[in-house]
């Protein structure tokens, strides 16, 4: 089965890193991937959102697959990419949420900006799953940082984890970004609990999506 993730944003680099956690999470599934650069170099709040809609809706016109993962935590255009698409469409954040769900785990979302804050959380309550959601937290890293120095902006993503394992009454944290993927080893290492990399949970959702 043929798998294409979409970066929405225009940054490569973040693209690569996605397929690359894709394909180590679910190898027996063959992924490409693909970047919108006539999209925003990252998606940070609804007005990057806005703007990444357009382009990333004309590659789902022009693509061929047998599953699509739109590349964004924010889960950018989902619902109209998955209405034009041929095949089956999720989003890494709507991946994230019901992987914890079905699960029957509480989680809070630590992400990067709090402009983003509010996207999530809409994303949340419009999939059903206010129920299971703690907090979405902000740390205060910008997306581009992740990719610049990936190891100075685990800090405080990590401390915005604890902070929720203390605070938020879950037993599970989300990581609310395309672009943590390069910070998953390291807070898997410190944290005592479910750490979701919403790139893992895409990957293997498509196992059943695509049967």
């Amino acid at each position: 089965m043929s798998v294409l993730i979409i970066n929405p944003n225009s940054t490569e680099a973040m693209t690569q890193s996605m397929l690359a956690a894709a394909r180590a999470a679910t190898p027996d599934l063959m992924f490409d991937a693909m970047t919108s650069h006539d999209g925003p170099p990252a998606i940070q709040g609804r007005e990057d959102g806005a703007l990444a809609e357009g382009p990333l809706l004309r590659l789902i016109d022009t693509v061929t697959a047998e599953g699509i993962i739109v590349g964004c935590f924010d889960d950018t255009a989902l619902a109209e990419a998955a209405k034009r698409a041929p095949c089956p469409v999720i989003g890494l954040g709507q991946a994230a949420f019901f992987d914890c769900a079905l699960r029957h785990r509480r989680f809070s979302v630590v992400t990067t900006l709090s402009v983003s804050v509010p996207v999530i959380e809409a994303n949340i309550v419009g999939y059903g799953l206010s129920g299971h959601l703690g907090r979405v937290r902000a740390s205060d890293v910008p997306v581009l940082e992740l990719e610049r120095d990936p190891q100075a902006a685990c800090a405080p993503i990590l401390a915005q984890a604890r902070r929720a394992l203390e605070e938020d009454q879950v037993d599970a944290i989300v990581l609310g970004c395309a672009g943590m993927v390069k910070v998953i080893a390291a807070m898997r290492a410190e944290l005592p609990c479910p750490v979701i990399d919403p790139v893992e949970s895409a990957a293997r959702a498509m196992l059943w999506m695509t049967r």
